[in-house]
């Protein structure tokens, strides 16, 4: 019994979407369409005419104001119509969000209501002269993803005989099919078992295919498996359970692999025995142990997320993750799932931190790429757009703001782009008289998951995500998250937390129960859980689907056996489903049944610390580069307007205003600021603790560009970056925490990868940095992530990205009143540069624009800049600086543009004053380095002996002042370099992309 309801705006309601929706056609296909109107259609289950009716008397689909609502087809006026809808089994939050309300107006029965379903569409309204071809290139590529979407179509003679479209509908009773199959790995050749791997998505390599069977294999594990009644062959729910845990997603098996690594530019061979435990742990430790009794760190690599103190009463955590993979096939569901799965991220750390803010950063190919795109990649464009409306649902409907992120742009993100999602959250200092950044499962507590329930999508996530991207890859991987659901078990959790009902909780991110469940079983010593407890979405998932799936807003908790009826309590009374699923143990063993049917019995042992080592060979070899030779420019203020206009220099304000950032009602430093409120902000600021005025500030530094020169110096020019940003906002350079998030491409010698050598010896390039960059600055890292086999490959050709490293901070500031912004603020204002200027050019911005080829990459002197940060914060904190701006993509003479942007004032500077080495630097070299550790200040005048006083014998001069005039003039000495309005500079740094993204304001 199906009920088709069509919803179309009034005629006198302009339909600002379906007008976006036909610009964006035009642009992105190059197809003619003139209009396009929207009809938003939901198709109810269970509901009979009269219920419809009682439904739309209710206005409970629809808008009465902005909608007409009707059981026939809304709308005749078209040339084609086509409708998109999810496919069968696919999350659909409207969709569950309509049910609840109709079995709410309705009074439906718990029981009752479950026989209702709700399903969304729309149908798009297209006007043109448009080919039926043309209509199938918009359907396939501009309005649906068939990965997760089904679409149809007809013209309007087609419609004319038969109007509507056939409603679709999905099962919702959650049966599952409790079959379990035994794989017999004993009888399979090596080739065999290499391709048992590949075909059911599991990203084990031969010697850990091997090690699996020879395990199974093991008389005393034979005896084991006997007595709890599993035969002597692995279950499909083992194999994938251990590919889960052990895949380079969850294991980070290449950062844990003993390297042989041959610098061959300095004739030395050194062994590594774990990239992560010798440049990042040991680093951290030694950070730690400076600090002695300052030591601000309370829980670093054990958790879901890194923390550090705050104040008296709090602590502050933070963690990053990527969704690369998921957001390569479907770029709405995968960067939906990736923000609100890192929300749950500190939501799991420790006894869970309530969310404070979130942070994005988005690595693509071009938006304007006008090339034939190669089998199963989806345009940037689309990539683009579909990640961006993921994150802005995913953050806005959860209630967090987003305070600072950015774009990064670069031709090798076509074959798979880069998701970067981050969350701050925070923490009482205890929970039930415990420290909250401690948790423990122990031997008795319930095994609870509460959230969503579980689906096939996501399935092979975390295995999918460790393999590089190909024409086949599973669509089953693809989640759609639901931020209402999960903001609806944040609050319960947070509530449950604060009376003490739990004693420990972890997300069910990668790999599901496997995961959450076999990492919180290793601090009791055991679990047994039984599948057939769980609830699921819809028919048809067998045992090890279940344990494995990765269908989002579900977490797992310890609960103990005296506070479980509280606890269900309670959940019943938010609305929010939870479920029972076993007890941790002290067994040493991962035990799952569904029902009395045995499902996987491996040892803890063996699951957590059977994985074999990897070992791996890395070879350093500096490749050759161009000799220096400087630029010479004619037109300088053409050249500004140039550069001001590079996708990666240019506003991206249509993406920032899309985001949240005042929800909460912390925010101090915004993500856009100024005069007009639209100039660049370096860093984000807020006040995690409302009446207070102590404040967290986030920033982060990412440079793909300085990869192929040197990934030692990208890494330091990432910390310096991210670091520089945040002391030009006003944090403490002496409280700061870093994350690391690395995106490699495959760094391991094969047919497919015959530069693995050179790959990985990058990886180890970047990780010494990293050690010696964080100590250096006195910056620990809390956490951090890496994402490998970053690369696609399909139709005859390979595309790696650029070896990625984003370097996020969260600093702290004691009074965000003394924050600082980057617009200029009053004629007069002196201007300072600070920092030394030299002729690095390599991998920069100029060098790009002018495909002039340069090798000498930005480098950092860490001993200098750790100076100038600390002395910047001393004069901030007695209010000497008006204005800072951090000195990044495009150099100098892009950052006084975009401060004249912010404040819309104008500036004089001359740059016979900068501070160069060595002396005689090109004017053009002087404008558009990218030399690293360098600021922008603006000073009043009658702060100007004190704030040099404070500077003095550092690299630092007066360069020039803010000016009345509304034009930025660049002398050097005598000489013009440039003059140009302020607004011309405007215009070309918000033209790109315009105020909608297509370049109109």
């Amino acid at each position: 019994m199906l009920r088709r309801v069509e919803l179309g705006l009034k005629a006198h309601v302009t339909d600002t979407v379906g007008h976006k929706v036909a610009r964006g056609i035009v642009q992105a296909l190059g197809v003619p369409v003139n209009d396009c109107q929207i009809v938003r259609v939901f198709t109810v289950q269970g509901v009979d005419d009269s219920g419809i009716s009682r439904l739309l008397d209710a206005a409970v689909l629809h808008d009465p104001v902005l909608h007409d609502a009707s059981t026939e087809p809304i709308s005749t006026d078209f040339d084609w119509t086509i409708e998109v809808g999810f496919r069968p089994g696919v999350t659909d939050n409207q969709g569950r969000t309509a049910r609840e309300s109709v079995a709410l107006v309705l009074g439906l029965s718990k029981e009752d209501a479950q026989d209702v379903a709700v399903y969304t569409s729309t149908r798009y309204l297209l006007h043109g002269d448009l080919s039926e071809d043309d209509v199938i290139n918009i359907g396939r590529n501009f309005l649906a993803n068939e990965l997760i979407q089904r679409f149809e179509y007809k013209s309007a003679a087609q419609w004319a005989k038969e109007p509507g479209f056939t409603p679709r509908a999905a099962q919702v009773t959650g049966e599952a099919v409790d079959e379990v199959n035994i794989i017999d790995l004993s009888v399979m050749s090596d080739q065999e078992l290499t391709d048992f791997s590949r075909a059911n998505t599991l990203a084990l390599s031969l010697e850990e295919m091997q090690t699996i069977r020879d395990h199974f294999l093991n008389p005393d594990v034979i005896a084991d498996r006997k007595a709890a009644g599993l035969a002597v062959n692995p279950t499909d729910a083992e194999l994938e359970a251990l590919a889960q845990t052990w895949s380079e997603h969850c294991k980070h098996k290449i950062f844990s692999a003993e390297i042989d690594y041959e610098d061959r530019e300095n004739g030395t061979r050194t062994t590594i025995d774990s990239i992560f435990k010798t440049y990042i742990m040991d680093s951290t430790a030694q950070i730690r142990e400076q600090l002695g009794d300052k030591d601000f760190c309370l829980s670093v690599f054990k958790d879901n997320a890194g923390v550090i103190t705050f104040d008296e009463n709090h602590s502050i955590c933070i963690k990053v993750e990527t969704h690369n993979s998921p957001s390569a096939l479907d770029p709405y569901g995968g960067a939906l799932t990736g923000i609100v799965g890192v929300n749950r991220d500190p939501m799991g750390t420790g006894m869970g931190a309530n969310l404070v803010c979130n942070t994005d950063v988005f690595c693509f190919a071009s938006p304007f790429y006008n090339e034939e795109m190669p089998p199963r990649l989806l345009h940037p464009r689309r990539v683009l757009e579909g990640v961006r409306e993921g994150v802005e649902h995913g953050g806005n409907k959860s209630g967090i703001p987003t305070v600072n992120g950015s774009l990064v742009f670069h031709e090798n993100y076509l074959g798979k782009p880069l998701v970067f999602c981050g969350t701050i959250g925070l923490l009482p200092n205890e929970v039930a008289g415990k420290p909250s950044h401690e948790k423990d499962a122990l031997p008795g507590d319930a095994i609870v998951m509460c959230g969503g329930r579980i689906g096939k999508d996501g399935i092979h996530g975390a295995t999918f995500s460790s393999e590089e991207l190909h024409e086949g890859s599973p669509a089953t991987a693809v989640q759609i998250g639901d931020p209402i659901t999960q903001r609806k078990m944040y609050d319960f959790l947070m509530r449950a937390r604060d009376l003490g009902m739990y004693n420990a909780i972890t997300d069910n991110g990668a790999g599901g129960l496997s995961s959450s469940v076999g990492e919180m079983a290793e601090m009791s010593g055991g679990c047994r859980m039984d599948l057939s407890k769980a609830p699921l979405k819809y028919d048809g998932l067998r045992p090890w689907e279940i344990l494995l799936s990765e269908a989002q807003e579900r977490m797992t908790l310890a609960v103990p056996q005296d506070k479980l009826p509280k606890f269900l309590e309670l959940a019943e009374e938010m609305a929010v489903e939870t479920n029972v699923l076993g007890e941790f143990t002290d067994s040493g063993y991962f035990h799952v049944t569904y029902g009395d049917k045995p499902v996987a019995y491996v040892s803890m042992d063996f699951l957590h610390d059977g994985v074999p080592q990897m070992k791996l060979k890395a070879i350093w070899e500096r490749p050759e580069q161009e000799p220096y030779m400087p630029l010479f420019v004619a037109n300088q203020g053409e050249l500004l307007k140039k550069m001001l206009g590079r996708l990666n220099i240019c506003s991206k304000e249509y993406i920032v205003r899309q985001y949240d950032h005042e929800v909460q009602g912390g925010s101090a430093v915004k993500p856009l600021t100024g005069a007009e409120n639209d100039g660049p902000s370096d860093a984000g600021a807020l006040r995690p603790v409302l009446g207070t005025d102590k404040g967290i500030v986030v920033s982060h530094g990412i440079c793909p560009k300085f990869s192929e020169l040197d990934t030692y110096w990208m890494m330091a020019s990432a910390i310096d970056e991210a670091i520089r940003n945040a002391v030009a906002t006003g944090a403490n350079p002496e409280h700061m925490a870093g994350t690391d998030n690395f995106c490699w491409c495959d760094p391991v010698q094969s047919e497919k990868t015959p530069d693995g050598h050179y790959k990985l010896a990058q990886l180890v390039r970047a990780n010494q940095a990293l050690a010696h960059y964080c100590q250096s600055f006195g910056v620990p890292c809390i956490s951090g992530k890496d994402s490998m086999k970053n690369d696609y490959t399909g139709g005859g050709k390979k595309i790696s990205i650029p070896p990625t490293v984003l370097f996020s901070v969260l600093g702290l500031v004691d009074d965000v009143n003394k924050c600082v912004t980057s617009d200029l603020k009053a004629e007069g204002d002196l201007i300072y540069i600070l920092g030394l200027t030299r002729p690095e050019l390599g991998g920069s911005e100029i060098s790009d624009m002018m495909k002039s080829p340069f090798s000498e990459v930005p480098q950092v002197d860490a001993v200098s800049a750790r100076e100038r940060y600390r002395t910047l914060y001393a004069v901030m904190q007695d209010q000497l600086v008006a204005a800072a701006h951090d000195l990044s993509d495009g150099g100098l003479a892009v950052a006084a543009a975009e401060m004249c942007i912010g404040g819309r004032m104008g500036a004089e500077i001359n740059l016979e004053n900068v501070p160069v080495c060595p002396e005689g630097m090109a004017v053009t070299d002087t404008l558009y380095s990218e030399s690293n550790s360098r600021l922008l200040v603006s000073v009043k005048p009658e702060n100007k002996d004190a704030f040099e006083a404070a500077f003095a014998g550092q690299h630092f001069a007066l360069i020039g002042k803010a000016t009345a005039s509304s034009e930025l003039v660049i002398k050097n000495g005598e000489t013009q370099i440039l003059a140009e309005s302020v607004d011309s500079l405007a215009h070309a740094w918000q033209s790109t992309f315009g105020t909608d993204g297509t370049g109109n304001k």
